[in-house]
């Protein structure tokens, strides 16, 4: 038995980012149940969770954070701590998470300490070459992985030996074969709530998704069957999609509504409806068992499956929030980036979704490479017809190129991006804050892609409460009751806590 300490990093992000602020955390949960149900003592420091009374506090660069300092979060750690293992999921929070492997390794100089998440996975080379206190990086998938590092670690067996990894010999940077998928998802262990300080969150109605009350985050598949050129799953997760059988997911559920009296779920997976049987199979078994708990999809999902028989069923069985992920409105942007949707099928199952009370958000993204006015206009009209058929909320995302993806090497190959810079880094809050926007088209900068997400707000929701006149009464309702219904509803309750703190 080994005693493993788990980090999960404070929360960075912008004044104005309409993103949520804190959630939790379910990956380092999910590697803490897998180490435990392997006979490992473990210990969990989550800065987000155990500072989350302290608010957003502002940082010399201009972001905003909420957690731990560094050396809190090092002092926390046991001392006779065997491994210790940081996540980094976000590459925005690169140069944060060296400052902390940088304050771990001064107070634990001899203890082996590995990296894991997205931004390592993608960048494995120039994590270790950057950052000389971590010993090993974690490629991927986690569970199997780290349990394998953590064996060969504790009994003097050589890295070369333990799949998926890359760690430094000297001064090369050494990775080992692949580690294929965990294909039976049904037996990774449970995440270990337990650890982590939950009821901190709970209390707090954090959520991804929409504030529903006392909101749990779930995953009901793993992977992603696609290949987004501006997306990392392929790097970290490969194209293979595997989901759990409906009977293990509703389980979990009826655990949780037990354990903490929970009103919502928010499933976090990366494309949880593929197929039509799984959905209706895992809806039937919520109504079967009469399980009273609201559940939706905050991350973006597809429309092939959701149809006239499967969106009444999602409804009657508890989903409220039902999110689409177009990404543009431009048919030949669609096929640029090769996201394989039908915007015509994806409007008639928007219009479903609609007709049967579900609340529906639509994401897009702008400032493409090769993105061009010509787009830009048929995203605005995608935008219209949004409106027009009662669409509750949009998002409008600046395209960012993250490590990983098939445009981040496009761009580094061209010369365009310089990858190994914290203000590239940086940059990459952009994203979400429409006062970072930053253009990666050639047809448009920056300060003009700005004014084009302003607009596009402004032209969705405008043309949506002249529809709806209504709707503004509801949502002022809703923010006073403290149960939202709709995105707009927590990010207007989001930037009015950021702007209090």
């Amino acid at each position: 038995m080994a005693h493993i300490a788990l980090v999960r990093p404070p929360f960075y992000g912008t004044r104005w980012e309409l993103t949520v602020d804190a959630t939790p955390p379910i990956s380092v949960a999910y590697l803490a149940g897998s180490l435990v149900a392997q006979n490992h003592h473990v210990t969990v420091i989550d800065s987000v969770g155990e500072a989350l009374e302290r608010g957003m506090r502002p940082l010399n660069n201009g972001l905003l954070t909420l957690g731990l300092s560094p050396d809190e979060i090092a002092s926390r750690i046991p001392s006779g701590t065997d491994v210790i293992g940081v996540s980094s999921m976000f590459s925005v929070e690169w140069p944060f998470i060296r400052d902390i492997v940088e304050t771990i390794r001064r107070r634990f100089p001899s203890v082996p300490l590995v990296l894991g998440g997205e931004h390592p996975t993608a960048r494995y080379a120039f994590s270790l070459k950057s950052c000389p206190g971590v010993d090993a990086i974690v490629l991927g998938e986690g569970e199997a992985t780290f349990g394998e590092l953590v064996t060969a670690v504790r009994t003097g067996i050589p890295l070369d030996g333990v799949r998926g990894i890359a760690f430094r010999r000297g001064g090369e940077v050494v990775t080992t074969p692949p580690r294929p998928r965990i294909r039976d998802v049904d037996a990774i262990p449970e995440p270990a709530w337990e650890l982590t300080p939950l009821e901190a969150y709970l209390d707090r109605k954090l959520a991804y998704g929409v504030e529903r009350g006392r909101t749990m985050p779930m995953l009901a598949s793993r992977g992603c069957p696609y290949e987004c050129t501006f997306c990392s799953n392929p790097v970290m997760w490969t194209t293979r999609w595997l989901v759990r059988t409906p009977r293990k997911v509703v389980d979990e559920m009826e655990k949780y509504i037990a354990a903490y009296g929970i009103d919502s779920v928010d499933f976090y997976d990366l494309t949880a409806v593929v197929r039509k049987d799984w959905i209706i199979e895992f809806c039937e078994e919520l109504l079967r068992r009469g399980i009273k708990v609201d559940w939706q999809l905050p991350s973006g999902t597809r429309s092939e499956a959701l149809d006239n028989d499967v969106i009444p069923l999602l409804h009657r069985s508890g989903c409220t929030n039902l999110t689409y992920a177009p990404e543009s409105g431009s048919d030949r942007m669609l096929k640029l980036i090769k996201k394989k949707v039908k915007l015509p099928r994806m409007l008639t199952s928007i219009e479903t979704a609609i007709a049967a009370g579900i609340n529906v958000k639509v994401t897009l993204i702008l400032g493409f490479p090769g993105e061009t006015w010509r787009d830009v206009l048929k995203t605005f009209w995608f935008l219209a017809q949004l409106a027009v058929r009662g669409v509750h909320d949009v998002s409008v995302w600046a395209f960012v190129p993250y490590p990983g993806s098939a445009l981040f090497e496009g761009l580094v190959r061209d010369g365009r991006l310089d990858p190994e810079t914290d203000e590239y880094f940086m940059s990459l809050a952009a994203y979400a804050d429409i006062g970072r926007t930053k253009s990666w088209s050639q047809s448009f900068g920056s300060r003009t892609l700005k004014a084009i997400r302003i607009g596009a707000f402004l032209f969705f929701y405008g043309l949506s409460f002249a529809i709806r006149p209504l709707r503004l009464y509801h949502i002022a309702k809703h923010i006073l009751s403290g149960r939202h219904h709709s995105k707009l509803e927590s990010r207007l309750v989001s930037l009015i806590r950021k702007v209090r703190t």
